[in-house]
């Protein structure tokens, strides 16, 4: 299966990107991945580092005739989203992607791609190894953990790097040039429930949401997508207040950064209710189908049968826990300002779990603006403190601030417009890069943000332009020719 995308336009790419997606690489078990490109590095006999948090550095002097040019970083993560449909068997941690060709498009097989930002290692990798692409000094800067804390570009110390301009490959758009992103901050509610013995005369079932699209939370937050977790919340409201549903157990999401596109819950009714719980139940899905049958094609609602639980929780804390998440803001909360289109805060609930007298609930809140960033996270935090709730913050990273005058930003716009005969998209983006945590110990380096088109990622819909990634192969062997000049 695998075969196929190495024969694929160029080549170069394809075989290193097919090569790097044999090696399990799940945020936060990259241990193999990293031998893998210090392995890389050293075939080559160019320097390689790894630091102290486990990111590999690989340099490698600029070809003949280059010298003069300012050093490079080319930048992108190791690491990838790992997602897959509920009736995928798959293990993350042991197997590699499988993939395939699908028209224009490389996808998986029921899996996340991991395109994001297997391609971009995949692209640096081939000009580490290529020995005709004209380029200047080169420091490939691979990160760790980007998809789940950003522990990797956090946890670079200044020294390491000596380059004056970062190319970050980690765009989703061939047409876009990035030149700032929204910064971020995990919000974890957790609390305890007491365990009640389950009601007698009463029915079990199950309600499992499933075929949502799912995707970025930061990219694709603005669409309108179906959130899991909160159509699962819009439905146990309902059935609670109207006819006492109980609740066993909820599990729905799962990462942070991805919109959730799966939730199943155990409940319990009275005997007695089971009718009109019905009517109500297959009104309200029929509304829900309603609100989202232009964008949520594949989305199903069902309820069946189940074995009674021996418990439910507590009825008191039920209620502040459905309505602490029916209250807590989900999608975008701020379109920003000054950048037409551009959101600039946004939150996605993007897992919940009941299970055994433990609530556990996670949040990604996103925002350009770091007051509205925390501003959204206290509304976040105080809709579940509210109900007894403990809330924590972890993981804050910054946005990376646009600088208009950036001379390697000038560079890469001329360049796009004398290939293709138009004007690139010079924007911001919602979604979290690493160029704003590296600009803290490197804050003199001219950074800037660019890739193939890639399609649904973080979800198992993720799929990459075989033609985009030729355009964006193009572009990049341009970009390091024509790289300014030492001051």
């Amino acid at each position: 299966m695998n075969s196929e995308i190495r024969n694929l336009e160029p080549t170069a790419i394809w075989n290193n990107f097919a090569d790097l997606n044999a090696v399990p690489r799940p945020s936060k078990k990259e241990e193999r991945v990293i031998a893998f490109m210090v392995d890389f590095g050293k075939k080559l006999n160019l320097e390689t580092i790894v630091d102290n948090v486990g990111n590999v550095i690989i340099k490698k002097p600029a070809s003949s005739g280059m010298e003069n040019r300012k050093t490079v970083v080319l930048q992108s993560h190791l690491d990838m989203v790992h997602q897959k449909n509920s009736d995928t068997e798959f293990d993350f941690d042991s197997q590699g992607i499988e993939m395939y060709v699908d028209g224009d498009w490389v996808t998986a097989k029921g899996t996340t791609l991991g395109a994001d930002n297997g391609l971009g290692v995949a692209a640096i990798m081939s000009v580490l190894e290529s020995e005709t692409i004209a380029h200047p000094a080169i420091e490939a800067l691979f990160t760790i953990d980007e998809e789940t804390g950003m522990t990797g570009a956090m946890g670079l110390e200044a020294g390491y790097l000596e380059g004056e301009i970062l190319l970050n490959l980690d765009t989703e758009e061939d047409d876009e040039i990035g030149m700032g992103c929204a910064g971020g901050i995990d919000v974890t509610a957790k609390r305890t429930y007491r365990l009640e013995e389950t009601p007698d005369n009463t029915l079990s079932y199950t309600l499992k949401i499933s075929g949502l699209n799912g995707g970025h939370s930061g990219m694709d937050i603005h669409k309108g997508l179906g959130n899991a977790n909160k159509i699962m919340n819009r439905l146990l409201l309902d059935g609670f207040e109207n006819f006492g549903v109980r609740v066993a157990e909820i599990n729905g999401g799962s990462l942070r950064n991805a919109i959730p596109r799966e939730s199943k819950a155990t409940i319990v009714i009275d005997a007695v209710s089971k009718e009109p719980f019905f009517f109500e139940m297959n009104e309200l899905i029929n509304a829900i189908y309603a609100d989202f049958k232009s964008i949520e094609k594949e989305l199903t609602i069902q309820i069946t049968p189940a074995d009674t639980p021996a418990q439910v929780m507590e009825l008191g804390v039920q209620e502040g826990f459905l309505k602490s998440v029916q209250t807590a803001l989900n999608g975008v909360y701020r379109m920003s300002p000054d950048i037409e289109g551009l959101v600039e805060t946004s939150n996605n609930i993007a897992k919940v779990v009941v299970k055994n007298g433990e609530i556990l609930i996670n949040c990604l809140t996103r925002s350009s603006s770091e007051s509205n960033k925390i501003d959204l996270a206290n509304t976040i935090r105080a809709a579940f403190e509210l109900s007894g709730f403990e809330v924590s913050y972890s993981g804050a990273y910054p946005g990376w601030l646009p600088n208009i005058d950036s001379e390697i930003l000038k560079t890469l716009d001329n360049l796009y417009k004398k290939l293709h005969g138009e004007k690139a998209t010079i924007a911001a983006c919602h979604a979290g890069l690493e160029c704003g945590i590296l600009g803290q110990n490197y804050p003199n380096m001219d950074m800037v943000s660019f890739g193939p088109t890639i399609l649904g990622a973080h979800s198992p819909d993720e799929r990459a332009s075989i033609s985009s990634t030729k355009k964006f192969w193009k572009f990049f062997i341009e970009i390091l020719k024509n790289i300014p000049n030492k001051a």
